[in-house]
């Protein structure tokens, strides 16, 4: 319980942080909305089998959330651009990223 709240905690409570705190006015929630939509990259997991496992982890596994896509999420925070949508996938995969820490604890 505790992995699992802290996993969709990063997931959906962070964004909420960062848009309030970092962004003001009406780009609050159009930025918030971006960070939630980083979680489409879990799209990936439909070429699994099975498609959900709670013992597998995320990183390395999926082509989405392989060490080569996690560069290119790091690059794309460079640019002005895509620095927003850059950092939803790299939330997305913090949020990954603890879950596998964790499970490796056993949490």
């Amino acid at each position: 319980m505790i992995r699992e709240s802290i996993h969709y905690g990063i997931h959906f409570l962070l964004p909420v942080f960062i848009a309030f705190l970092f962004f003001k006015g009406n780009n609050r929630v159009k930025v918030l909305l971006i960070l939630w939509a980083g979680i489409i990259i879990d799209i990936d997991h439909l070429l699994a089998d099975p498609v959900f496992n709670p013992d597998r982890c995320s990183i390395g596994y999926h082509f989405l959330h392989s060490y080569i896509a996690i560069t290119v999420y790091l690059l794309l925070l460079l640019p002005r651009s895509t620095r927003i949508p850059a950092l939803a996938l790299c939330l997305h995969i913090i949020a990954d990223s603890t879950d596998c820490y964790l499970m490796y604890l056993d949490l």
